[in-house]
């Protein structure tokens, strides 16, 4: 891509421009491996030290940063510029990845009855089962699967080997990374008594998953069709990679996880709910809208307070918690005092 000004930067996303606004920017790059082809953000002030060595061509601040970004060259302004960062990636993605070619691909298969809009793109074989439908713009990764009766909404990205189960449903903007699996059957087994043999009796998993708009799904996460209602991914959920959501889970919208969070089947999790990496959420427990779960924390309980949790003996409300492991530290030092005490009486 050819360099961009300053001033198209400013153009396309705002913020109040401080200095040249002819300023050629070829990169985007932290602060500390910036050069002067380079433009960079400061959103965390504890950084604030390296405004004063970076390179870049023109550095992206708060207003409580203005005087001294501005000291060094060029600036641009903002009230959020983590958030201004965050977009400015998406216009510069955007002007600077190859785009799909619209059509299918000679090796991928299409069955009958499909519903595929002419600018989608179908890649290398996939394969497009009977009664799907593909909306515009949506991007089909290659040796993806797409089941049959499913629905893929406009401007939604699979990327390489994604399969979306019979009849489940994602909706617009989405982004499927690579090895994503939407739809397998659920763990659902009933045993049998032992003197009947002891085996576990399959339960048919007659549900599918309904996504909506604006989710991002990492790599080789996977997303189990429901038993007999829906899975459910609200609009604008983020999952990272590696994530195992069971059958029956409802997730709110706008909710964020990180890898490897494990949630078992039929938990309920309400709007703008955070999980670190590593956490357990058991099943048929609820999860009020606002509640943040610290990582590898176990979650045994259902929570009908918003706020953060953490802890695994067991976990708790954060600031009890840190109080609970503060005190487990000292357990051995408090042992050893005790036995001095009962030696001397």
């Amino acid at each position: 891509m050819s360099p961009v000004t300053l001033a198209e930067i400013v153009a396309a996303l705002g913020g109040e421009l401080f200095g040249d606004a002819t300023l050629p920017i070829s990169r985007l790059a932290p602060l500390d491996r910036a050069d002067p082809a380079a433009l960079s953000f400061l959103a965390n002030p504890r950084y604030a030290a390296q405004l004063a060595t970076t390179q870049a061509a023109a550095v992206i601040v708060a207003p409580a940063l203005r005087e001294a970004a501005a000291a060094r060259g060029a600036v641009i302004v903002t009230a959020d510029p983590y958030l201004y960062f965050a977009r400015l990636t998406q216009w510069w993605a955007a002007r600077t990845r190859r785009r799909a070619v619209a059509g299918v691909h000679p090796s991928a298969v299409i069955g009958a009855g499909v519903r595929l809009h002419p600018s989608a793109s179908i890649g290398a074989f996939a394969v497009i089962d009977d009664g799907t439908e593909i909306g515009a713009d949506a991007v089909i990764g290659p040796h993806s699967h797409i089941g049959a009766d499913a629905f893929v909404g406009a401007g939604t990205r699979f990327g390489g080997r994604v399969t979306l189960g019979d009849a489940c449903r994602i909706g617009a903007r989405g982004i499927v990374h690579a090895g994503v699996v939407i739809g397998a059957d659920g763990f659902g087994f009933a045993p049998q008594a032992l003197d009947a043999g002891g085996r576990w009796e399959k339960i048919e998993q007659l549900g599918a998953v309904r996504i909506g708009d604006d989710v991002e799904i990492g790599a080789n996460t996977c997303i189990d069709r429901g038993a007999l209602d829906d899975t459910v991914i609200d609009e604008g959920v983020k999952l990272d990679n590696l994530i195992q959501v069971g059958h029956n889970v409802r997730i709110g919208a706008h909710c964020a996880m990180a890898g490897c969070v494990g949630i078992a089947g039929s938990a309920k999790i309400g709007r703008h709910c955070t999980v670190g990496g590593g956490a357990i959420i058991l099943g048929h427990l609820e999860l009020v809208d606002h509640v943040h779960i610290t990582a590898a924390t176990v979650i045994t309980r259902s929570i009908l307070k918003a706020g953060q949790y953490s802890g695994l003996f067991p976990f708790d409300d954060n600031a009890s918690w840190e109080k609970n492991a503060a005190t487990l530290r000292q357990l051995h030092s408090l042992r050893e005092r005790l036995r001095a005490l009962e030696k001397k009486s």
